[in-house]
């Protein structure tokens, strides 16, 4: 005579299988709340670096000629004004060291500032001939590793006055891209008033504006080359169809319509550079 088999009643269980997924939501929720978030980026100030912006008058006379450079031309200038820019060196050292090597061997002294986009950011530090305004990088400056480490891309350009290393909006000649020894030290600086998201992600931010956000203004309210729509489609054409010279007038688009330059610049050697400009 056969029994049928049923299942035991849930009370006499074992103790083990009853709570085995208890235990398990439980040890899910407790390892997820015991895991720590990761620490905020560093953005202590480890340098200051002062940069003056000027306006030359001279620099588009009729009667120049190809040697001269922005040090010749540009003796008299008009003042804009100085900026102090604190650096994060333990967020970014690299990336910082060689900024600085840039400013302390005068590579961005007497260049341009090439670019202007009112309400976003301006551009400086274009590399090229220096007869043209354009940067000479020191031949034993370190390659840049930061430059796809993800780390390195954490802080957001939320405001003006953000210092940042120039990637995605990056114009430097292709041929001067090619060459083995490059290393981008383009620069941008953020004007305000808003964010700029749009460079999120894509550029390396090491700091900001200490002293001199009414240089940014002043650099940010200049009038600049804009061109009218029929050229933009021109360009555009002529840029599917391969034309280099696309990208080369591409070049002199948001070009400040006066010449503003790097009059000066150099490290500021204080005991603690953390601490606020009017403090060192």
């Amino acid at each position: 005579m056969s029994f049928p088999l049923t299942p035991p009643p849930p009370h006499l269980l074992p103790s083990s299988a009853a709570f085995t997924r208890r235990s398990l939501l439980l040890s899910t929720s407790l390892s997820t709340i015991t895991s720590p978030p990761p620490p905020p980026p560093d953005t202590t100030v480890t340098d200051r670096i002062y940069m003056d912006f000027s306006i030359c008058p001279a620099y588009n006379k009729p009667d120049r000629t190809v040697s001269d450079t922005v040090a010749t031309l540009c003796t008299e200038p008009f003042p804009i004004g100085r900026l102090v820019l604190g650096l994060y060196g333990h967020l970014v050292p690299t990336t910082v060291s060689n900024f600085k090597s840039m400013v302390n061997s005068y590579a961005y002294k007497n260049t341009l500032v090439h670019k202007v986009l009112p309400g976003q950011f301006f551009l400086a530090g274009r590399q090229g001939r220096r007869e043209l305004g354009e940067v000479r990088p020191p031949a034993d400056l370190p390659r840049n590793v930061e430059a796809v480490d993800p780390k390195a891309f954490r802080l957001a350009h939320s405001k003006g006055g953000v210092l940042s290393l120039c990637l995605s909006e990056n114009d430097d000649e292709d041929d001067v891209k090619l060459d083995p020894n490059y290393r981008n030290v383009e620069f941008l600086i953020t004007t305000g008033p808003g964010p700029c998201p749009e460079l999120d992600g894509k550029n390396i931010v090491f700091g900001h504006v200490l002293e001199g956000l009414d240089v940014v203004t002043a650099i940010s309210s200049l009038p600049t080359y804009k061109p009218g729509e029929r050229i933009r489609q021109f360009n555009d054409f002529a840029e599917f169809l391969g034309d280099e010279r696309a990208q080369n007038a591409r070049s002199s688009w948001n070009r400040p319509l006066k010449t503003v330059f790097i009059s000066d610049c150099g490290e500021l050697r204080v005991t603690k550079p953390s601490l606020s400009p009017s403090l060192p």
